[in-house]
């Protein structure tokens, strides 16, 4: 004869009397509630699931939560109606995590397939640039380098020993270089 901690396991003892002595705080009541119905909650968990992994693991959750929910059992329904129901809960939020995590991961891949797209323009944008400065006269080139190093046209002026005004037209016509060699190379 099967017994679990002083639990006989043909039947001698009701689930209801099983859950609600669980419930109590009885671990070998929980015991054998838990070795009772186990096969039948994988069984459930695999049918909700569709996969012995996935059941295997949504199983290990129903027993996880199971200690606590056993806390609020009052014996109203029968055992395993609302072991199902505890089960059935814990497959749909199961699902809602997995559902969370993928989008999270969607997300995610779509931004960092953005973040680097941008990244990877903005480094042949800075190296077209430095690329086509090295074709401007020194002069447009260097006021162009001191104004891209955020620095002021006033303070770039000071530097240069030339006036605000002559900073400004310097850049002015350091764009429209630029401009022009972009166009030529779009053009070749």
């Amino acid at each position: 004869m099967a017994r679990v901690l002083g639990y006989d396991m043909r039947m001698n003892v009701s689930d209801e009397d099983l859950a609600l002595a669980a419930a109590g705080g009885d671990g070998a009541a929980f015991e054998a509630l838990l070795t009772r119905h186990y096969d039948r909650l994988f069984a459930l968990a695999f049918r909700f699931t569709g996969s012995r992994a996935e059941a295997e693991d949504l199983t290990q959750d129903i027993c996880a939560v199971l200690p606590a929910k056993l806390a609020g059992y009052r014996g109203d329904a029968k055992v395993t109606t609302w072991l199902y129901r505890v089960a059935h809960n814990a497959a749909i939020d199961r699902r809602r995590r997995a559902a969370s995590y993928s989008k999270a991961l969607t997300g995610w891949g779509d931004w960092e397939v953005g973040r680097k797209k941008a990244d990877a323009e903005e480094k042949e944008a800075v190296g077209w640039l430095y690329t086509a400065m090295g074709r401007l006269s020194e002069t447009l080139r260097d006021t162009l380098a001191l104004v891209l190093d955020d620095l002021t046209h006033a303070e770039v002026a000071d530097i240069m020993g030339v006036s605000e005004g002559t900073v400004s037209w310097r850049i002015s016509e350091a764009k429209k270089a630029l401009r022009v060699l972009k166009e030529e190379e779009e053009a070749s």
